[in-house]
């Protein structure tokens, strides 16, 4: 019985939007043509009754969520950005939401995909995700961003869908972060082909995929690449992997924490605007080294390739 006021807007909103212009047949010309996309700045309502005014904070932290689902957006070539201002029927899509905090830890968002031309809801979540820091906004941006983009997808003419090229991906060697009490000076032999094993085994799986085109980095000599530390290099890779002629850039790292315990993580960009696409982190796993590219692997596919990553 928790129905919120945002729910009622969003739904009220939907409706609202669905009526706007009449059902239309698609051409083979219009088929062909970018599909036009409205992205309307989303609502925010705080309903926890915290005491302090953190009015400024969310306003600053939707404003990055709104920029970052609209740069994913316009960044893919099948789609074209409309600005919400435009005169209706000017877009063929509008994506709507909002955003209402229930208590400190909690927080509600409604995301709702209208193809306003066929007068038809294309996707429509409610969803909860903890915490109100910049971390949780930021993964709350992408998943909101992975999912629409989802959903415009399959707005696509099958025509225009089939056509789609595989995307480019420059996949780096993946790198060791060593925090035992005493590592070894250096990447010792082991490791190292434990490595090489891994960043084979994620290649295989994505190339597998059908989804990607793997991009040849062994030319690649910038020296973050080199001192195996492109994770602290502040994004550089996506620069690297756009001289290299690829769409997006993959890196990986093994954290070990004990000789038996380890986690892995990957992070995806867009090698043109350096934008977070997508990220998995696996959380403490048991096993030595001997277990690494079943980890790296498991978590590639549960989180890039079963999540749906887009370009």
């Amino acid at each position: 019985m928790r129905q919120s006021r945002l729910v009622l807007l969003a739904v009220a909103s939907i409706g609202l939007l669905a009526g706007l212009c009449p059902l239309r047949a698609e051409t083979g010309a219009a088929a062909a043509t970018p599909l036009s996309v409205s992205i309307e700045d989303f609502s925010y309502l705080d309903t926890s009754g915290e005491v302090i005014d953190q009015t400024a904070a969310h306003q600053t932290r939707l404003d990055a969520l709104m920029q970052k689902l609209r740069a994913d957006v316009a960044a893919e070539p099948q789609y074209r950005l409309v600005a919400p201002t435009a005169p209706a029927g000017e877009a063929r899509i509008k994506v709507i939401g909002g955003v209402q905090k229930m208590s400190t830890l909690i927080q509600w968002a409604k995301v709702a995909v209208i193809d306003v031309g066929a007068s038809q809801v294309l996707y429509e979540k409610l969803y909860t995700f903890r915490g109100d820091t910049d971390e949780a906004w930021d993964h709350a941006a992408m998943f909101v961003s992975r999912e629409v983009r989802a959903a415009l997808a399959a707005a696509l003419p099958p025509a225009q869908t089939a056509a789609a090229a595989p995307i480019g991906l420059a996949v780096f060697e993946f790198e060791l972060e060593d925090t035992t009490a005493a590592p070894a000076a250096g990447l010792a032999g082991a490791d190292a082909a434990k490595l090489a094993d891994v960043t084979r085994g994620v290649r295989d799986q994505l190339a597998q995929s059908g989804r990607y085109r793997l991009v040849d980095t062994a030319g690649a000599t910038a020296e973050p690449i080199k001192a195996r530390a492109l994770r602290d290099c502040g994004g550089c890779e996506a620069t690297i992997a756009r001289q290299l002629g690829a769409d997006q850039s993959l890196i990986g790292v093994i954290r070990r924490v004990s000789r038996t315990e380890y986690t892995v993580g990957f992070q995806l960009r867009d090698a043109r605007s350096g934008a977070v696409v997508s990220r998995g982190d696996s959380g403490l796993r048991m096993g030595a080294d001997y277990s690494w590219t079943r980890g790296a692997v498991r978590l590639v596919g549960d989180r890039l390739l079963e999540g749906g990553a887009q370009r």
